[in-house]
């Protein structure tokens, strides 16, 4: 392939698999990055991996077909407690390592910012317990590679009154934008509207949008009012045909997968838009469902 021709950025990358071994170029004007070596006394730069090429100013990198998740700083990522201990949760976030939220960063019920005490340990099992899914941020590395998480703002949190789906694969394939807006909400056609949260790690949410009455407040009942709420288990009812909005988006969400189409804000809207007038124009039409993906992704490709 042609290293001059392909766009640079950490969002591009060439339709051409590279496997382990291969030589990607000779040229010393280029430097080598991720899942790529050199050998010795050699301007040969090789793969190490399978993957596609991505080209940053000079760098080279290869993006691998499919790897696990790889944690960054201001993250959003939806996890499931698997492990509560006496001061942390441990959070299987689809990375190597099991991330951790302390329960330092956390809001607690009554609204005081205040040192975690021997009764909030008690009680820790009442926040989170295990099998819940929560969104969060990655808010620090260790040294390890495990990643720390928070859940202090609004919009994080335990999840409830929803579906869960995971996106398999990252880099050439499909997998999630990052450094997109992932928390959004689509008007459906008869369910009202439906919250959508694309975690990075490949976690995906999609929920029934519940409308919570709060007055402005200041920092200092942040988290009286965030917590009113917050930590209940209990689901709120969901009319039949809202059920039905998000199993059609989670429809189109998969179709995206199957196509290799990058999931985003953009390509979920304009995925749901395609199944909505597929259904108004097929009618009561028998059509394979996986036929039916193929035009939705034929759609946004296209529109795109």
């Amino acid at each position: 392939m042609d290293i001059d021709d392909l766009p640079s950025g950490h969002t591009n990358a060439s339709s051409t698999v590279i496997t382990p071994g291969e030589t990607v170029t000779d040229d010393p004007q280029w430097m080598r990055g991720h899942g790529t070596f050199a050998p010795t006394d050699s301007t040969l730069i090789c793969s190490t991996l399978a993957g596609t090429l991505q080209k940053t100013n000079k760098l080279l990198s290869i993006v691998p077909l499919r790897a696990r998740y790889t944690p960054e700083i201001g993250d959003l990522v939806i996890g499931r407690i698997v492990e509560v201990q006496s001061r942390k949760w441990k959070v299987d976030v689809a990375a190597p390592l099991l991330a951790h939220l302390p329960l330092s960063s956390i809001n607690l019920p009554g609204g005081i910012q205040r040192k975690r005490t021997s009764v909030d340990e008690l009680n820790i099992r009442s926040y989170f317990s295990e099998g819940e899914l929560i969104v969060a941020e990655v808010q620090s590395l260790f040294q390890s590679g495990a990643a720390s998480l928070h859940t202090r703002s609004l919009k994080y949190g335990k999840l409830r009154n929803g579906y869960f789906l995971a996106v398999s694969g990252v880099g050439g394939g499909s997998g999630v934008v990052r450094a997109r807006r992932q928390i959004f909400s689509i008007q459906t056609a008869r369910g009202g509207e439906v919250d959508v949260i694309l975690g990075v790690n490949g976690y995906i949410w999609l929920a029934k949008h519940v409308d919570e009455k709060r007055e402005e407040v200041g920092l200092n009942r942040l988290e009286e009012t965030a917590s009113s709420a917050m930590y209940s288990s209990q689901n709120d009812e969901i009319g039949v045909e809202t059920r039905q909005e998000i199993a059609r988006i989670a429809g189109c969400v998969r179709a995206l997968i199957e196509g290799a189409v990058k999931v985003e804000e953009e390509t979920v809207r304009r995925a749901y838009d395609a199944a909505v007038e597929l259904d108004d124009f097929e009618g009561g039409l028998e059509i394979p469902a996986q036929q039916r993906g193929r035009n939705i992704v034929q759609v946004v490709l296209n529109s795109g």
